[in-house]
């Protein structure tokens, strides 16, 4: 190769690099569990609304589990239950970075894959800390305390404080007191308490999931369909599921309501208990006189997708919008920008693409697309009703056949979004906001946060110029460029901490501060023992609020489905510290046994 073909192939390799980091994350998080009052917020806007069920999550994002709430977050492989009184934000979310800010609260976490250079860091206001392996950790920010308690039951972490950073292994609890000059105390781990318990229970079952055989565990929602559907075999497509109980004529993308969701935009939000992955991920097939869905292939990470619909142009819908389910091997082509690299995993990670069709440059007018004929496919709704994040059943819109069949496909959607499409606000909602002071509280950071979303407001006039397309990065930087300082989170990076070893054992003290929902902190429990010849004293921990039944956010408008109780009581989620309290107990058997001998040796 000579030096100018070179440069040629270093400029185009360059230029393909960039284009990758313009694209959109691949994957986002959901609230999959809420038992109580949960608030969200979006990064775009400052009002809080009550949590929204199957909305994506994404960088920017706002979670606040209300007093005696309790809620689960699904990030890609990663479970998160947060406790009540509990305020999170999502720092950052993309392919290879979790970073959370947690300023009060408990936070158990479970990371089954960090993937290839992957980090999961949670910052709180005393420390950073950071997952080196899959595991189990828990993350404790007492109210109106100075302290952060961190615990891995498994795996491995790295706590960076503001002067110093280490290690903590499993069975260890450590604490950190104040910021400037914090003091560290470490502890064996307490016993489990009933939230982890719980978790550890989500956990036995997802592993028994049937749905895992069939497509990947990085799908956000996959354990929802063992429940809500079954497996079955089809001559076309293989595997593929079918939901229980629907109505007659349902059809996909049919109940729910549409959200602007930046950098995507038009994202769908389906009113099923199971409706995420089915509708993010995979296509929908009309077999056998009824639907299914098709995932993608098991051995793929699966790239999110706000909805796997073709867009209907037109009058079609006399003025309105109309939309269908794609089907399986047909390309999905963004409204977004995006590199070819991108459009080619989001589509053969969620589908099988056959007759060497070339996925990057797709005219979706030329396409035979086999849902479009298929009975009761499509969805034609009032444009008022779409903009307003309306129930798309409430307000749908009859459409003749023969119009839909020669109707034009459209890549994009001409439709605006306004301040309404942001986030669905149920009339008359009782929101409960978090503290400011919790909003506005600094935590460390380990790594640097990219800058938080652009408000929606300063972004509206340029969206209605965009012609319906969400705005391209540069179109962003340029908005950002006008955007206060103080919108972002206060987030304190540490510049130069001191690598040093675990903090010395020293006697545990309580905690004065609690939240309020909890009830008054148990005696202390003997703990397991720390990996070192002399167990450190395990500390007393607050009794976390008692699970509540899993409830799923009811379908509108009809009623709520039925709640599932957990069993009353739990298998405790590792056996490492009964392992370990049996050695301790072996031990003391041992010298009473030698204490006896010496007696039994004085009085001969």
């Amino acid at each position: 190769m000579g030096p100018l073909r070179q440069l040629i192939w270093i400029a185009a390799s360059f230029a393909c690099i960039l284009a990758a980091q313009d694209d959109p994350p691949g994957r986002v998080a959901r609230i999959s569990y809420t038992y109580g009052s949960v608030s969200f917020r979006p990064g775009e806007v400052d009002d809080w609304f009550p949590a929204d069920f199957n909305r994506p999550l994404i960088t920017g994002d706002h979670v606040f589990a209300n007093p005696g709430a309790t809620v689960e977050l699904e990030i890609g492989d990663a479970t998160i239950l947060l406790g009540a009184n509990s305020l999170v934000d999502i720092l950052n979310l993309d392919d290879s970075n979790v970073q959370l800010r947690m300023t009060q609260g408990l936070m158990i976490v479970r990371v089954r894959s960090l993937g290839d250079q992957g980090t999961f860091e949670v910052d709180t206001p005393n420390l950073a800390f950071s997952v080196q392996q899959t595991g189990d950790y828990r993350i404790e920010v007492p109210p109106n305390s100075t302290s952060t308690l961190t615990t891995v039951r498994a795996g491995a972490a790295q706590l960076t404080g503001s002067d110093q950073t280490f290690a903590v292994q499993p069975g260890e609890q450590v604490e950190v007191d104040g910021v400037d000059q914090p003091n560290y105390q470490r502890y064996a781990a307490p016993p489990y308490d009933t939230l982890e318990n719980f978790l550890a229970q989500q956990e036995q079952r997802d592993q028994q999931s049937v749905s895992a055989r069939y497509c990947s565990r990085e799908v956000i929602g996959y354990q929802d369909l063992d429940k809500y559907g079954s497996w079955r075999s089809t001559p076309d497509y293989g595997m593929a599921w079918v939901p229980n109980n629907t109505p007659g004529g349902w059809a996909p993308y049919h109940t729910g309501h549409w959200l602007w969701v930046d950098p995507w935009g038009w994202t769908w939000v389906d009113d099923a208990p199971w409706g995420f992955a089915p509708f993010h991920y995979g296509r929908w097939a009309y077999v056998g006189g009824g639907w299914a869905w098709v995932p993608g292939p098991v051995s793929q990470r699966p790239v999110y997708a706000p909805a796997l619909v073709v867009w209907v142009g037109g009058d079609v819908a006399a003025g309105g919008v109309a939309w269908f389910p794609l089907g399986p091997r047909e390309v999905y082509v963004p409204a977004f920008q995006a590199s070819p690299a991108y459009v080619n995993r989001v589509n053969v990670t969620n589908t099988v693409i056959v007759n060497n069709i070339n996925i990057t440059n797709v005219n979706v007018t030329n396409v035979n697309y086999v849902n479009r004929a298929a009975p009761g496919a499509v969805m034609a709704v009032q444009r008022d009703a779409f903009v307003s994040a309306r129930p798309v059943q409430t307000a749908s819109v009859a459409v003749r056949p023969d119009a839909v069949r020669s109707a034009p496909v459209i890549a994009a959607l001409p439709v605006t979004p306004t301040r309404a499409s942001v986030v669905r606000a149920p009339a008359g909602a009782n929101v409960v906001k978090p503290p400011a002071a919790l909003e506005t509280r600094p935590v460390i950071a380990k790594k640097a946060p990219p800058p938080p979303p652009v408000p929606f407001a300063q972004k509206q006039a340029a969206l209605a110029a965009n012609g319906g397309r969400p705005l391209d990065k540069n179109q962003v930087q340029q908005l950002r460029r006008t955007q206060p300082a103080s919108s972002a989170p206060p987030v304190r990076q540490v510049q130069h901490a001191v690598s040093a070893g675990p903090p010395a054992t020293q006697t545990p003290v309580r905690h004065a501060g609690q939240p309020s929902s909890q009830p008054p902190q148990r005696a202390p429990t003997p703990a397991a023992a720390a990996p070192s010849s002399q167990p450190p004293p395990s500390k007393p921990v607050p009794k976390a609020a008692e699970p509540a039944p899993r409830e799923e956010r009811p379908a509108q408008p009809t009623p709520s489905p039925a709640v599932q109780h957990p069993p009353s009581a739990a298998p405790a989620p590792a056996k490492a510290a009964p392992k370990d309290e049996k050695r301790e107990k072996d031990k003391t058997s041992k010298k009473d046994q030698k204490k006896d001998e010496k007696k039994d040796e004085k009085q001969e």
